[in-house]
């Protein structure tokens, strides 16, 4: 098995489908796409001791929601610690590395429940789990990208959707198994995380045995069309070198920013709109418009990457952040006007670029960099969404409660908040502007 593992071992016969590859890349994504259904456990976590509603000695939601953020956190810094040794290793070994660790958080999050340690779950699912989920993105993306030369966006595009469908089958998947063990002491939610782990731990190894790097040499079978917008530099940069670009920084800022206006506003969607629409939104219709959400982010991640291989990835980012400005600004005068469908409409389409912005920055990274060691690349920039996965939630969440302390109405507590996070967009589209001005740069041009 260690054999089998070897970089050297996982290159592909001269007769091998690269289409065979991204099912494996995106059985690695669906599984750690769970992250965005933890949300599912956080009530459960808050009553364990008090059973129907939370009781003296239970979590608070707001101690609970440190484990998601722990969780990204760590998916950066493990993306951007493990990088380099993805390239070098090869990707079996760290889909194998991504499974364990994820499936292990699910484990120590378990026994942190049944001892009611909450220190455990930080380091089970978001610290030894987070890590499984940094080395587990980018694993895939680096692969796709060295089989697609030619369709690098709509290569990513699967793969990164399955993130973001991965919430689709985590979450009732999470609701089904607590409820066949409501009965345990703990109401199901420590045997519901033993299950999980087993299920994905044997759902990535798929991942893991059919995964293959394409041979020295090789070559997609038309060529890649020099004409096509965004080609890739003829440069391969390492990720020593080309974190020391200005364009390497300017992309880290783009994503930042374009992820903190989307994560706060996803995390606190179900809410918004009720408070936004009183008496005409209930729960119910609440959670239908999350699951929108949801829909059109996963779709978001595959149209707009694909997209990116026709129109270029910097034409697709500058429609990124210019039209999520202008959403963005215009969602406030939605809920003045009281029309719940502009509301929707401009949410669905926000969060279709929100996910595009994860799916598209892979390729464009290949673009000015090369593919020597975009996995690398990749995860150094990830750390702008460890950034932005608490920055965005806080943002959102705190300035709400200073608005309702001021007085101002609950329907209107996200006006400001909009408008802010439209500066952060027209921030984006400035620094996406200083992309394209700057040439393909060499090591040391800053």
């Amino acid at each position: 098995m260690p054999g089998f593992l070897d970089r050297e071992r996982s290159f592909a016969p001269p007769e091998y489908s690269r289409w065979r590859v991204p099912p494996a890349a995106l059985a690695i994504h669906l599984a750690i796409g769970q992250a965005y259904a933890f949300s599912v456990f956080n009530l459960p976590l808050a009553s364990l001791i008090g059973g129907a509603a939370p009781g003296p000695g239970d979590w608070k939601l707001s101690t609970i929601g440190w484990i998601f953020s722990v969780a990204i956190v760590f998916l950066g810094l493990s993306a951007f610690t493990f990088g380099r040794w993805l390239e070098r290793a090869g990707p079996r070994k760290a889909m194998l590395a991504s499974a364990c660790c994820f499936a292990s958080g699910f484990v120590i999050s378990a026994v942190g429940v049944r001892t009611h340690q909450i220190w455990l779950l930080y380091l089970g699912y978001g610290v030894v789990g987070g890590i499984g989920l940094g080395l587990g993105y980018i694993s895939p993306v680096s692969t796709l990208i060295k089989w697609f030369p030619d369709r690098p966006g709509m290569a990513t595009g699967l793969a990164i959707m399955g993130f973001g469908g991965g919430a689709m089958i985590g979450s009732p998947l999470a609701v089904s198994l607590m409820g066949a063990f409501k009965t345990s002491p703990t109401h199901g939610v420590a045997e519901a995380m033993l299950a999980m782990g087993a299920m994905y731990f044997v759902f990535m190894m798929f991942g893991v045995l059919t995964v293959r790097l394409p041979a020295p040499g090789w070559q997609p079978p038309h060529g890649v069309p020099a004409s096509r917008p965004g080609a890739r530099t003829t440069l391969d940069l390492t990720a020593r070198e080309a974190v020391t670009t200005r364009s390497f920084w300017l992309l880290w800022i783009i994503l930042c920013l374009n992820v903190t206006a989307g994560i706060g506003v996803l995390g606190q969607a179900s809410p918004m709109i009720q408070e936004m629409f009183p008496g005409r939104i209930d729960a119910a219709a609440a959670a239908g418009f999350v699951g929108l959400l949801s829909l059109t982010n996963m779709a978001g991640r595959f149209v707009w990457s694909s997209l990116s291989d026709v129109i270029g990835r910097y034409r697709t980012y500058m429609v990124y952040l210019a039209c999520g400005a202008v959403l963005y600004a215009a969602v406030p005068s939605t809920g003045r006007a009281g029309n719940v469908v502009l509301f929707v409409a401009f949410y669905a389409l926000i969060m279709s670029m929100y996910g595009g912005g994860f799916s598209t920055i892979p390729a464009y990274l290949r673009d000015r960099f090369g593919v020597k060691e975009v996995g690398a690349i990749h995860g150094r920039l990830l750390t702008a969404w460890s950034l932005a996965g608490v920055a965005g939630p806080v943002l959102v969440n705190y300035l709400r409660e200073y608005q309702i302390g001021r007085g101002v109405p609950r329907a209107d507590a996200y006006s400001f908040t909009m408008y802010l996070m439209a500066s952060l967009l027209v921030v984006g589209v400035w620094c996406n502007w200083l992309v394209g001005r700057t040439p393909h740069e060499v090591a040391g041009n800053r």
